[in-house]
């Protein structure tokens, strides 16, 4: 199969939770002790394989990597790329939207003055408190005691949209700042009309709008091959909620979340097809982008630690690539790097 002729990854990780590390990863190393993962590390993994199989490597973005301090990490990433042969053209920056007005406001404006900055991330997925990875709510919203800043915060769910956050989020125009979502699929009703009431404000979807183990866990017992209706209802109906907003991208990336050890059967790359095309339907090929998410391993990557199998950088363009067949060599061109150095206003020789 074919590799597409350039790509621009919108999306990977670096961390440092070691004992020389960073200072900023504090809440991470709680999660991850004792590991790095650099720009040294991303050219061996993504970069250089990339090339090597023909593909132009044509830049990446930098995902906050859930630093306690947004600026902090930024600043760390733009010294270690100083120093390292790699080719990053922007960072997504950690900020809590949800604090009081002034703070975020000095935040953004301090972050904004940081070289490559192009956005902010604050990871929202939340279905309820944070059980140990039992469910779709992250981990990361135990910083913020499972609040579901989307649809309220009395343990409903079912409420409006928390002032300050929205607050927040309104502020991201004034820095001409794009936001990448990162939440559940039964949140992705209220984040349209959020998208909606800011139209101004580009945001993007990550990890297909995150649909959840729609086989089931990938076990060895496990063969089934009929995915989960009511979750998949759900996701479509947020998907296309989202979609309805012309602000609105989605990142085609970590997809075995959705089906941990996709590429275990034929069928289950079957589905995954399925899946990634549907995707690309609801949004249109100018709104969609293909991401790595890469850091750590390829199966970490691909399915946040829910499966042991993941397909390397080669191995996911060529299979992303073979999904989307049948779209014009201009929209393949579009989803693997022209929608996301677009969106991120990223300036390409």
């Amino acid at each position: 199969m074919p590799y597409p002729k350039e790509f621009l990854d919108a999306h990977h990780h670096f961390l440092d939770t070691g004992s020389n590390g960073s200072t900023f990863h504090e809440f991470l190393a709680k999660l991850v002790p004792d590991f790095s993962y650099l720009a040294v590390d991303y050219r061996r993994d993504v970069i250089s394989p990339l090339e090597n199989a023909g593909v132009t490597f044509r830049g990446s973005i930098h995902m906050e990597c859930l630093p306690d301090d947004g600026l902090a990490e930024a600043n760390w990433v733009n010294a270690m790329i100083d120093d390292s042969p790699t080719s990053i053209k922007g960072i997504i920056a950690s900020c809590n939207l949800a604090q009081d007005t002034a703070t975020v406001e000095n935040e953004l404006k301090k972050l904004s003055e940081v070289r490559r900055v192009k956005g902010i991330r604050w990871i929202l997925d939340c279905v309820g408190k944070f059980d140990g990875g039992k469910n779709a709510t992250h981990v990361a919203t135990t910083r913020h005691d499972g609040i579901d800043y989307l649809r309220g915060s009395d343990g409903g769910y079912d409420g409006g949209m928390v002032p300050a956050f929205e607050r927040g989020f309104a502020l991201l125009e004034k820095f001409n700042f794009t936001f990448d979502l990162q939440c559940a699929p039964s949140q992705l009703v209220a984040a349209s009309k959020l998208c909606a009431r800011y139209p101004n404000i580009k945001v993007v979807i990550d990890h297909l709008g995150k649909p959840r183990t729609l086989l089931g866990a990938d076990t060895e017992c496990n063969n089934n091959s009929t995915p989960n209706q009511e979750e998949l209802a759900v996701w479509r109906e947020g998907m296309k909620a989202m979609a309805n907003n012309r602000n609105a991208y989605v990142k085609i990336s970590m997809v075995g979340y959705a089906i941990p050890g996709w590429l275990r059967t034929e069928a289950r790359i079957a589905l995954m097809r399925d899946l990634v095309r549907e995707t690309v339907e609801i949004f249109g090929p100018k709104r969609c982008m293909v991401s790595t998410n890469f850091w750590k391993d390829a199966a970490m990557s691909d399915s946040d630690g829910l499966s042991d199998v993941g397909p390397e950088a080669p191995r996911f363009l060529e299979l992303m690539y073979d999904f989307l067949k049948g779209y014009s060599d201009h929209d393949l061109d579009r989803m693997f790097c022209k929608n996301a150095a677009e969106f991120y206003d990223i300036q390409m020789l």
